[in-house]
């Protein structure tokens, strides 16, 4: 019955780092809404879905937490000195799941679009997949400020 309890807060804990920001050009921060962008113009070369790591690679929260569970699972296999073998040995086992399992979560879908600017020069945009399906051929504005860029369909 406490393993469950414990299981559970540590998923709700888990589900509550995940980090996946609002990263397509169909959504925009409140800190760009009212400020100057400065646009150009371009036509789509190519299109490819790509996976954007959200939040750091690090994931030490999923290591912990998992540990921690894989230690208490592993705490009750076992008597003396092999009780202690299978604690660490379920703590080692669930800090790598644990890091796995976070790093998946935050993990968002993305495109990576090639642009041919209007102005001369080809750029590499990768943001996250929105509603909005990109295609080669298609016009679009790219919208740029304080180092963040988005793609929009024209």
């Amino acid at each position: 019955m406490n393993l469950r309890i414990i299981f559970t807060l540590i998923t709700f804990a888990l589900v509550g780092c995940t980090s996946t920001s609002s990263l397509s050009g169909d959504v925009h921060s409140a800190s760009s809404a009212g400020r100057i962008q400065q646009v150009q113009f371009g036509t789509l070369v190519s299109v490819r879905p790509v996976q954007i790591q959200a939040g750091d690679d690090n994931n030490a929260v999923g290591a912990v937490a998992g540990g921690v569970l894989g230690g208490i699972a592993g705490n009750t296999v076992g008597g003396g000195s092999g009780r202690r073998l299978t604690t660490a040995t379920g703590a080692v086992a669930g800090g790598l799941t644990g890091q796995a399992v976070q790093s998946r979560m935050n993990r968002v879908q993305g495109v990576e679009l090639k642009i041919s600017l209007d102005s001369g020069g080809n750029i590499i945009v990768v943001q996250r997949q929105g509603p909005t399906q990109f295609s080669a051929g298609q016009r679009v504005s790219i919208a740029s400020i304080n180092g963040q860029v988005t793609v929009s369909p024209r």
